[in-house]
C-alpha cells in the first residue's frame, strides 16, 4: 500500500460525472511516462517483498482471540521509533543486527483492515544470490520489531484471514455496532476498515455503482453432521437499516454458501507479493507473460484460506472470495440486464486474473490471446497515436475500460503531468494476478513487474522460501529464454481450478508441454535447448529454418502441481497417480530442475548454495505432498480439535486455539528456537514442516556435510534432468 493522499472524496454520483476526465488525463500521464521512459535501459536487477499481517488480541487467560484495531495506534508508534530499535526476543543476532545498523530496517504501511499491517524491506534486494539468503532474517525482523511496538497481548500473524471475522458477536477490540452507513454489513462495522478517507469511500462508491452490496458468497464445506441443504445461520433476514439489506430477501444468500456482503471480507485478506525491476520495458513484458501463466500454481501451491466467517469453507485459497469484494460491475455489465446506461458487458471483475499478454516476443502467437477481450477503442487509439505499439496499448485500453473509484475533488483542477496519480487511480485498482508497473512521473526508478497471486504463509522461513523460489524463477527465465505461454482463457481456467480443496495434489492445470525455445542451428535445422541450457540439434539440415507452428492446442495439456514444480519423472515417482496425459517425447523437465540448472551454470559458494536448496526443498515437497499446505493442516487442526462436532462451525474456542499455535510457532521461530517441543501438542506439525523447523540448520556440520548434502540434492534433480536431455 503506497502513500494515501488527502482531500476531499467524491461519492459515487458526483465521482460517475468526472469519470471521463479522469480517463483522460490518465492517459495524457501514461503517454507522459511512456515517451519519457520507453528507452530507459541498463536498470539495476532489483526485487522486494510486501507481507502483510493480522494483529491479533490473544491471551491464555482469555476465553476468545480478538482482532485488534489499533493499526493507527501501532503505526504511529513505528513512526515515532526513530531507530525502530528492537527490545524484544528475536533470533540470535537479528537484535544485535539491528542495533549496530547492518541491515537496512524495514518500512511499514497501512492496509485495508484497521487490524492489518504491511511490512517491505527498507531498500529493495540486489541480484547478489547471498541477498537472497538474507531475505528470512529480514522477515523475522520486520515481525520482531512490529511486535515490539504492539501492547503485551497484540501479536503479528501471518494467517490470510482471521477465522471469525463476521461472525456474530464480539471479534474485534475494540468492537462497534455493524451495518453502518459505509459498509451497510450485517456482519462487519464500518470500523474495522482503515478510516483513511480513501477506504470507506472505496468502499461505499463500489456498493453505489453496482447498486448494492457485494455479494461473497464461498460454498460450505460439508462435513458428517453439516445441515444439508445448509442455510447460513448467521444472515439476518428481517434486517431493515438500509435498502441494501434487501439483498438477502432477493437471493443474495443462496443455500450451501457462506454469505459475506463486505469490501473488507476480501481486503482483509493477507497475501506475499513480489515486485521486480526489469532492466528495460521489454525484460519486463517478457516477465509479467512469463510469469502469468505460473500464477494459478503459485496460488494452489500457497493455499492457506480454508475458513471464513466461523465456517470451513469447500475452497481452499482467496482470490475470488477477494474477487467479489470488490466488484463493482452493474447489472448491465454483469449480462444481468441488457446494456442501456453502461458501455459494455465485463466478464471479469477489476480484480481477477490477466486477460492480456504484453512481449514483443515473436513466440506470442495470435491464438494465445483472449478473444473476447474488451478494450475501449478510443483510449487504444489515443495511445497508439502517442507513439505506444498495438499490444501495449491494447493492455491499457483493457485496464482503462474501469471507473475511477475514488476521486478527490481537488485533483481535478488541472492536470499536472508531473504527477501520475491519475493514471494510477485506474491502474491501481485493477488488481489482477500480474501487474505492469511504468516508471513514476520522475523517471527514478524502471519498468516493474508484480506477481500478486501467493497466499501468505505462516512462518517467515516459508514466506521467505516461496519469494526466493520465484526470483530464481524469474531468473531461469530470462538466462534460458524460457516459453511458458499458453492461451490467456487457460490461465483463467486455471486459476479457478486452484480454488478447489486440495487442488495442489487432486486437481491438473493446463501448462506448456516443451519450455525451451527452439533454436535454429547454423546448417539450418532446428533445436530445442536442454535443461542445462545447451542446445540440442535436431534431425538435421533437411528441416526448415523455421518450423511450422502446429495447432496450439499441441502445445500444452493438463499436468498435477507436482509434475509443473518437480517434472514429469518425479511425479511418476513420488504420485500414486500416474501421468496418464504425457505421451512419449512430452516429458516436462520441472520448474525446481530448470531452477538448479540456472544454479549449475553460476559461480556460487557451496554454503549459499545449501541455502538456496533447503528453499527448493520445501517447494519440492509441499508440490510432491509429502509436505501439507497451510489449508490443509488448518482443515485437519480444526477436524481433530476435541471442540469440533463435525458440523462445518469454526468455533471462538477452536479458533482461539488455533492462533494460539501459530502465534507459538511464530515465537519459537522468532527466537531462533526450533519447533521440536510442540510436536505432539500442535497437531501435525511434522506434516507441515517436516524437519525444516527443527531447530538444527541443514546447512550445518562443515563444509563435507554441505559438500555431501549438495551432491544428495543434485543427485535427486539431475536423475530429472538426465531423463529428459535423454528423450529430448
Amino acid at each position: 500500500m503506497g502513500l494515501l493522499a488527502l482531500g476531499t472524496a467524491l461519492d459515487w454520483p458526483d465521482a460517475k460525472q468526472q469519470a471521463h476526465l479522469v480517463r483522460a488525463w490518465g492517459i495524457k500521464q501514461l503517454l507522459e511516462i511512456w515517451n519519457k521512459a520507453k528507452g530507459k535501459e541498463r536498470d539495476a536487477m532489483l526485487w522486494g517483498d510486501e507481507i502483510e499481517y493480522l494483529v491479533v488480541n490473544y491471551s491464555k487467560d482469555e476465553p476468545k482471540v480478538l482482532l485488534s484495531l489499533r493499526q493507527a495506534d501501532i503505526l504511529k508508534a513505528l513512526a515515532d521509533s526513530k531507530t525502530l530499535k528492537v527490545t524484544g526476543d528475536c533470533a540470535p543476532g537479528t537484535e544485535a543486527n539491528a542495533d549496530a545498523g547492518n541491515v537496512t530496517l524495514p518500512v511499514f504501511h497501512p492496509e485495508f483492515g484497521r487490524f492489518m499491517l504491511e511490512a517491505t524491506p527498507g531498500k529493495p534486494w540486489g541480484i547478489d544470490f547471498k541477498d537472497l539468503l538474507t531475505v528470512e532474517a529480514d522477515m523475522k525482523l520486520r515481525r520482531c520489531i512490529a511486535k515490539d511496538h504492539m501492547l503485551a497481548n497484540e501479536h503479528p500473524i501471518t494467517l490470510t484471514t482471521f477465522p471469525r471475522i463476521g461472525s456474530p458477536g464480539v471479534f474485534t477490540e475494540p468492537s462497534y455496532p455493524v451495518s453502518g452507513p459505509k459498509l451497510r454489513s450485517q456482519f462487519v462495522p464500518d470500523e474495522i476498515a482503515n478510516p483513511h478517507i480513501r477506504f470507506p469511500t472505496l468502499a461505499a462508491n463500489i456498493r453505489s455503482r453496482r447498486g448494492r452490496k457485494v455479494q461473497v458468497n464461498v460454498p460450505v464445506f460439508r462435513d458428517e453432521n453439516t445441515p444439508w441443504p445448509w442455510k447460513d445461520p448467521t444472515v439476518n433476514y428481517d434486517l431493515h437499516n438500509w435498502p441494501e439489506d434487501d439483498d438477502v430477501r432477493n437471493g443474495a444468500a443462496p443455500d450451501n454458501f457462506i454469505h459475506m456482503d463486505a469490501m473488507a471480507f476480501g481486503m482483509g485478506s493477507c497475501c506475499l507479493q513480489i515486485t521486480f525491476q526489469a532492466k528495460n520495458i521489454t525484460e519486463g513484458r517478457k516477465m509479467y507473460d512469463q510469469l502469468s501463466p505460473l500464477g494459478p500454481i503459485l496460488l494452489a501451491l500457497t493455499a492457506a484460506t480454508p475458513v471464513y466467517k466461523g465456517f470451513i469453507a469447500d475452497t481452499d485459497v482467496r482470490w475470488n472470495q477477494i474477487s467479489r469484494a470488490v466488484d463493482d460491475r452493474t447489472p448491465e455489465e454483469l449480462g444481468e440486464k441488457p446494456l442501456k446506461n453502461d458501455r459494455w458487458r465485463i466478464p471479469k471483475s477489476r480484480y481477477a486474473s490477466n486477460s492480456t499478454y504484453i512481449s514483443t516476443d515473436s513466440r506470442l502467437r495470435p491464438e494465445y490471446m483472449d478473444p473476447n477481450l474488451v478494450i475501449d477503442p478510443e483510449i487504444k487509439q489515443q495511445l497508439l497515436d502517442g507513439g505506444m505499439d498495438d499490444r501495449l496499448a491494447t493492455h491499457f485500453a483493457h485496464l482503462f475500460i474501469r471507473d475511477p473509484i475514488v476521486i478527490f475533488n481537488e485533483d481535478l483542477q488541472e492536470l499536472d503531468l508531473t504527477k501520475t496519480d491519475h493514471f494510477e487511480n485506474i491502474q491501481s485498482t485493477n488488481w489482477q494476478h500480474m501487474r505492469f508497473k511504468p516508471p513514476p512521473a520522475d523517471n527514478s526508478i524502471g519498468w516493474r513487474v508484480e506477481f500478486r497471486p501467493m497466499e501468505i504463509q505462516i512462518t517467515d522461513f516459508e514466506n521467505a522460501a516461496f519469494s526466493v523460489f520465484i526470483v530464481l524463477i524469474t531468473r531461469a527465465i530470462l538466462s534460458f529464454d524460457l516459453n511458458f505461454y499458453i492461451p490467456i482463457v487457460k490461465v483463467d481456467e486455471n486459476m479457478e481450478t486452484a480454488h478447489a480443496r486440495n487442488a495442489n495434489l487432486e486437481k491438473k492445470f493446463w501448462f506448456r508441454k516443451n519450455p525451451f525455445p527452439v533454436r535454429t542451428t547454423r546448417r539450418g535445422g532446428s533445436a530445442s535447448r536442454s535443461a542445462s541450457g545447451t542446445s540440442t540439434p535436431n534431425s538435421g539440415s533437411s528441416r526448415p529454418a523455421t518450423p511450422p507452428l502446429g495447432p496450439v492446442e499441441d502445445e500444452y495439456r493438463l499436468m498435477s502441481v507436482n509434475e509443473v514444480i518437480n517434472g514429469t519423472a518425479y511425479a511418476k515417482a513420488t504420485s500414486k497417480e500416474v501421468t496418464e496425459d504425457a505421451e512419449e517425447g512430452e516429458e516436462f523437465p520441472g520448474l525446481i530442475p530448470l531452477v538448479e540448472s540456472y544454479l549449475d551454470s553460476v559461480n556460487m559458494d557451496v554454503a549459499t548454495r545449501c541455502g538456496l536448496a533447503r528453499y527448493l526443498d520445501l517447494i519440492r515437497k509441499r508440490a510432491s505432498g509429502e509436505l501439507w499446505t497451510a489449508a490443509k493442516w488448518i482443515r485437519e487442526f480444526i477436524a481433530k480439535h476435541p471442540g469440533y462436532k463435525k458440523d462445518s462451525v469454526v468455533s471462538e474456542e477452536i479458533t482461539k486455539d488455533l492462533v494460539g499455535a501459530v502465534i507459538e510457532i511464530g515465537e519459537r521461530e522468532k527466537r531462533g528456537l526450533g519447533i521440536d517441543d510442540l510436536i505432539g501438542q500442535v497437531p501435525d506439525l511434522e506434516k507441515l514442516f517436516g524437519g525444516f523447523l527443527k531447530g538444527k540448520s541443514p546447512c550445518g556440520g562443515g563444509q563435507a556435510a554441505l559438500e555431501q548434502k549438495l551432491k544428495n540434492d543434485d543427485a535427486k534433480a539431475n536423475g530429472v534432468k538426465r531423463k529428459f536431455n535423454e528423450e529430448e
